[in-house]
């Protein structure tokens, strides 16, 4: 199984991807919501910021602080089902993997979700994770209400009826708000879905980009790099009946090759750059055409065991095609092995404050490194094409942008600042990373 938390050891934390660390004065892994209250207050008393912390799953340090570290694995659970409304809400601590089996229990599911399932709730809608959708956005569009704590210690609860203010924020609150203790998600009764993937050459891919976006409910795909061929994903709804891959081609699908092989190509690629290219070559020959039929947790997440380092931009969806051939471009002429494909997907506007597809209807392009291998040229040259065309950074993936730069890609970014000032005037939230990424 996937190594779920970050790691602390001697009192120092680090999070899944190995580029952050944090050594806090203490940490507090509160029972109750009044525990969690309490350390707030006492934080306070002693001058120390708070900061909580989920799986660690972020590569950027927006969970990290040298005060107070909240650990919430002993605030999990559903809280309730109204399956008269369709909403459930659940304790913040709770990791998606286990209320996505409490949810097929109970014969229900989330509209969509990412493509990864161990980060808790909170750190996942906190930070803007999501998946692909024509009509469906992030998780965090899927919230109904919150309850955060805030630094004076109280308890707020919000949804579009009560402090629709907090709401529009805090549902990607990037805990610069306060600590979100419960999420009440709007759910739908258990659906199937039909899952096409194929290897498909990257020309067509791209030239058929729109064509493909508007005849699929999810859409998205891989580009190998060093090579002019992608592996494409197709996600629609299904009468079916349920057809899951079988449980040996699965395990040699996405164990032996997405997980065992692809860890010893890329440690070979590591320790000798030039093999790089021809690894791309026989990855993309790799990963064969299969269609399968399952519940939705089944057939959008995957079980992820290779370590990386990953860069994600949101970009306005009709300049995809562009951004995508420009990076390829880039790519090819210049001296970079890159022995990670690049993930394309999309996501239609919604309406959170500082939502990576607020107001506009966004494509995502990621880039991503194997862990130990030198990344930083590579996303300093991706992130140049992505902030020519007014890209926004995945809050917990690495970016370079400043409080500047998102002030002119979020029109609503003081809206959000000001909330943060009327809410936390003290700055009991504060951290290195949202010093830089809002201003003091």
């Amino acid at each position: 199984m996937l190594s779920t938390t970050a790691s602390a050891k001697n009192g120092t934390w680090r999070n899944w991807g190995g580029t952050v660390t944090a050594r806090p004065a203490r940490e507090v892994t509160p029972a109750s919501v009044e525990e969690l209250t309490a350390a707030v207050r006492r934080a306070a008393e002693d001058g120390l910021t708070v900061k909580a912390v989920g799986s660690g799953h972020s590569f950027t340090s927006i969970a990290a602080t040298d005060g107070v570290l909240i650990r919430p694995q002993l605030l999990t659970g559903i809280r309730n089902i109204d399956r008269d409304a369709m909403t459930v809400t659940v304790e913040s601590g709770t990791p998606l993997k286990r209320l996505n089996m409490a949810l097929a229990r109970e014969g229900l599911s989330l509209t969509n979700m990412g493509d990864i399932m161990e980060q808790t709730v909170s750190g996942a809608t906190s930070t803007g994770t999501h998946g692909s959708g024509r009509e469906s956005a992030s998780i965090a569009a899927q919230i109904r209400g919150l309850e955060l704590v805030l630094a004076d210690g109280s308890v707020l609860t919000c949804s579009e009826k009560e402090n629709p203010d907090v709401f529009a924020a805090a549902r990607i609150g990037l805990g610069a708000l306060g600590i979100v203790t419960a999420i009440t998600f709007a759910v739908e009764p258990v659906f199937l879905l039909t899952a096409r993937e194929e290897p498909m050459p990257f020309d067509e891919v791209t030239g058929r980009f729109d064509e493909f976006w508007a005849e699929n409910e999810h859409f998205e795909f891989y580009w190998f790099p060093h090579t002019a061929s992608t592996n494409t994903k197709r996600n629609n709804r299904s009468a079916g009946p349920e057809r899951p891959v079988k449980p040996l081609a699965g395990w040699f699908d996405d164990e032996f090759v997405a997980n065992g092989l692809w860890q010893v190509a890329n440690m070979v690629g590591r320790a000798v750059p030039s093999t790089v290219p021809t690894i791309a070559q026989i990855s993309t020959r790799a990963w064969s055409s299969r269609t399968y039929t399952d519940i939705p947790y089944k057939v959008f997440t995957s079980t992820r065991r290779v370590r990386f380092v990953e860069m994600e931009y949101a970009i306005p969806r009709a300049a995809l095609v562009d951004t995508l051939r420009e990076l390829k471009a880039m790519v090819d002429r210049s001296k970079f092995r890159i022995s990670y494909p690049v993930e394309v997907r999309t996501a239609p506007a919604d309406d959170i404050t500082l939502s990576t597809a607020s107001g506009r209807d966004s494509a995502y392009i990621a880039v991503h490194m194997f862990r130990g291998t030198p990344y930083q040229a590579y996303f300093t040259e991706a992130e140049r094409i992505f902030t020519a065309h007014e890209g926004r950074p995945h809050w917990g993936k690495v970016n370079t942008r400043d409080a500047e730069y998102f002030a002119g890609v979020y029109p609503r970014f003081g809206e959000f600042t000001a909330l943060r000032d009327r809410l936390d005037p003290d700055r009991r939230f504060q951290n290195d990373y949202l010093r830089r990424v809002l201003g003091s």
